[in-house]
C-alpha cells in the first residue's frame, strides 16, 4: 500500500490568542494582491475583511470593529487618501497602514498621522512585524500621532 503524505497549512507565527482575534480590515482593488495578503495573514492568525474600493472599505468599518487596516493608496471610486481621511474621521484611533506603488508619498504620509507607510512590492515580513508593532502602540502614541499629525510613523521604502 503507497504511503499518503498529508498536507497541511503552517501553523501561525504568532500563538497569542490576543493576535489571534485582531480583525484587519484589508483594501486593495487588485484581487490577486487581495486573495494573496488575505491568505498570508490569515496564516499569521488575523481574522481577515477584505475590500475592493474605498467605499466597501468604509462600509465594513461601520458594519464591524475593526483593529487595524492595510490600506491600498491606487484605488477606484474612492482613492486610498480619502479612504484614509474618513476612516480616520470615523476613529482616529484606528491604525492604518497605507500601501504605495509609487516612491513619491513620504511626505503627505509624514503629516497624515498614518501608522505606516510601505511600498510595494511588499516585504510580508516587515508588513507582519508593522502590523504587530501598531497593534501593540500605546493609545497615547496613536492620539499624538492623529492629533499633531507628527511623522511618528514606520516608513518602509521598497528597497528595504
Amino acid at each position: 500500500m503507497p504511503a499518503t503524505l498529508e498536507i497541511s497549512a503552517p501553523a501561525p507565527r504568532h500563538e497569542s490568542t490576543e493576535l489571534a482575534k485582531r480583525r484587519v480590515l484589508l483594501v486593495d482593488h487588485d484581487p490577486i494582491n487581495r486573495q494573496t495578503l488575505r491568505r498570508l495573514l490569515t496564516r499569521e492568525g488575523y481574522s481577515v475583511i477584505t475590500a475592493a474600493n474605498g467605499s466597501e472599505a468604509l462600509e465594513q468599518a461601520d458594519a464591524m470593529t475593526i483593529d487595524l487596516v492595510v490600506l491600498d493608496l491606487d484605488m477606484p471610486l474612492q482613492d486610498g487618501w480619502n479612504t484614509f481621511e474618513r476612516l480616520s474621521a470615523r476613529n482616529s484611533m484606528l491604525p492604518v497602514i497605507l500601501i504605495a506603488a509609487c516612491s513619491n508619498q513620504f511626505f503627505p504620509a509624514a503629516a497624515s498621522g498614518v501608522g505606516a507607510l510601505l511600498e510595494k512590492p511588499l516585504n510580508f515580513l516587515k508588513l507582519f512585524s508593522t502590523m504587530q508593532v501598531l497593534l501593540e502602540e500605546p493609545a497615547e502614541m496613536r492620539m499624538m500621532r492623529w492629533k499633531l499629525r507628527t511623522s511618528i510613523f514606520c516608513y518602509i521604502p521598497s528597497s528595504i
